[in-house]
């Protein structure tokens, strides 16, 4: 995910017209991330060639060229557009819960709900992740930590409402939690889950893991 920070302050009323030119590289951009994000979806991420991207897009390989650097830089802002989706509605989710099974389970489902509806393009993001460049691995990271802080804060505030206990290891439990909704996602691929079926079944292993961990 990428997260910018704005200056609500300096905006002005009138919004910034842009130049015809500026518009029409807009678009082009506009057009190659839709038909990259087709073709990943189809093919994964090795199967879709630029040469393929360019032509389903209606253009030559110099236009995709002229507004990314290469392929990864592509799939890249195709999936940080994604989790930019994902984190917004996580977020909303889990302060709209009363328990912290309810912002666990809620946050969950909207991941598990965006991926499951396209799990060609999961797998791919899931293989590119083991051969992307450190910088990018780093950038990745990075962008977990605003997850992970979701998951820290409900944890929290079922702390603070005596749910859970004063001692528990936050980090820890956060890292376990995640790691069982990543694994969860095979009976997706392989066996056909459902939403439902994964949270159901991340409910019970919710169970087992906070346990210990309740007040």
């Amino acid at each position: 995910m990428s997260f910018v920070s704005v200056n609500i302050e300096s905006a002005t009323d009138s919004p910034v017209k842009l130049t015809r030119r500026a518009l029409a590289k807009q678009r082009t951009r506009e057009r190659v991330l839709a038909a990259a994000r087709r073709l990943f979806s189809e093919r994964g991420y090795e199967g879709a060639t630029i040469r393929d991207i360019a032509q389903a897009a209606g253009m030559s390989t110099g236009a995709v060229f002229a507004s990314f650097a290469d392929k990864s830089e592509l799939f890249e802002e195709i999936l940080t557009a994604d989790y930019e989706v994902i984190y917004a509605q996580m977020t909303q989710a889990s302060r709209n819960a009363k328990t912290v099974d309810e912002a666990l389970l809620g946050l969950f489902a909207v991941a598990y709900g965006f991926h499951v509806e396209q799990l060609p393009l999961l797998r791919a993001s899931i293989a590119v992740s083991w051969t992307r460049s450190e910088a990018a691995e780093r950038r990745a990271r990075t962008d977990l930590k605003h997850i992970f802080r979701l998951i820290g804060d409900a944890l929290q505030r079922g702390v603070d409402e005596g749910q859970l206990k004063k001692d528990i290891d936050a980090k820890l439990l956060a890292e376990i939690t995640w790691d069982v909704y990543v694994a969860n996602y095979r009976r997706a691929v392989y066996d056909g889950w459902s939403v439902e079926a994964l949270l159901a079944r991340l409910s019970e292993q919710l169970k087992v893991i906070f346990a210990g961990a309740r007040a």
